[in-house]
């Protein structure tokens, strides 16, 4: 983990039990080299955490947003589903909640 969103993530996951079978830096794409910051591979899950989203930070620059749509674009054509949070709505546990709500609906209806 390398962000403080991140790092905050990660103990409100484990705080809210969300934690099991959650892989950080997940690899889904071996030759891209794509990772997600969480993944539950099992239900096939994925959080990206976007930083700098008021700052113009890469995420939010022209090449670096383009290069987001690409991957996420591949990951969905996988089957992955991939919620995009910002540092404010893991802050507010908006985050946690919708990481919630996303694995309860495919352990009810699958991937």
């Amino acid at each position: 983990m390398t962000s403080d969103g991140e790092r905050a993530l990660a103990t409100l996951l484990k705080w809210a039990k969300l934690d099991a079978g959650v892989e950080t830096e997940y690899r889904f794409d071996v030759t891209r080299k794509w990772r997600f910051d969480f993944a539950w591979p099992a239900q096939m899950i994925a959080v990206e955490v976007e930083g700098g989203t008021w700052s113009s930070g890469r995420h939010s620059r022209g090449a670096g947003f383009e290069a987001d749509c690409t991957k996420y674009n591949e990951a969905a054509l996988l089957g992955w589903l991939v919620l995009r949070v910002t540092p404010k709505m893991i802050d507010d546990n908006r985050a946690v909640f919708a990481i919630e709500r996303a694995l309860k609906a495919r352990r009810r209806f699958g991937p």
